[in-house]
């Protein structure tokens, strides 16, 4: 998830266009898209949120569909469009969902958005690990990411990465209870 320094992953209108910013960082290391691209080859299954499929629909049709031909699994209890053969919609228990079809299956599921999913799996002690982009900038208002999550959880910081850009990453194994 990218977030803000103060935690949120979206403005109140929903916009992300703070993900552009102008800082620097000299010590930092360079984030190419040759990384990216790279890590991405390690995903074999994309979980996603209703709104955050909505929006990389509506994105799709400027930039095309960002996760490929990768597997995805829309988490929705809306009649959603779906016109690639590699999207499904799943409405039901989270736990069968991730012990039944996912583990037996894929070896890495990323889970794409939003906060009520990423609180949603934390909760039922479904994630592995949590990373969190933060960006340089200070939104004072908008969607949180961990917004009542309802327990403590125990974590262990697996990396820290900070960029030229001045975005920090933090990737953290969620301990099991």
């Amino acid at each position: 998830m990218v977030s803000s320094l103060d935690g949120y992953i979206a403005k109140k209108d929903n916009s992300v266009s703070w993900f552009d910013t102008a800082d620097s960082y000299e010590d930092g290391v360079n984030g190419t898209e040759q990384d990216a691209a790279e890590f991405l080859k390690t995903i074999d299954c994309y979980i996603m949120g209703s709104r955050t499929y909505e929006h990389a629909l509506e994105l799709s049709k400027s930039y095309g569909w960002a996760y490929g031909d990768v597997p995805t699994i829309v988490l929705t209890h809306r009649k959603l469009p779906v016109s690639r053969q590699n999207i499904e919609t799943y409405s039901g228990d989270l736990d069968k969902l991730v012990n039944e079809r996912l583990k037996p299956n894929y070896s890495n599921v990323w889970l794409v958005g939003g906060a009520k999913l990423a609180k949603d799996f934390i909760r039922l002690n479904l994630a592995d690990e949590i990373r969190q982009s933060i960006l340089p900038v200070i939104l004072g208002d908008g969607t949180p990411f961990f917004d009542q999550v309802g327990q403590d959880r125990a974590l262990h910081l697996k990396s820290v990465t900070a960029y030229k850009s001045g975005m920090v990453e933090l990737c953290y194994e969620v301990k099991k209870q």
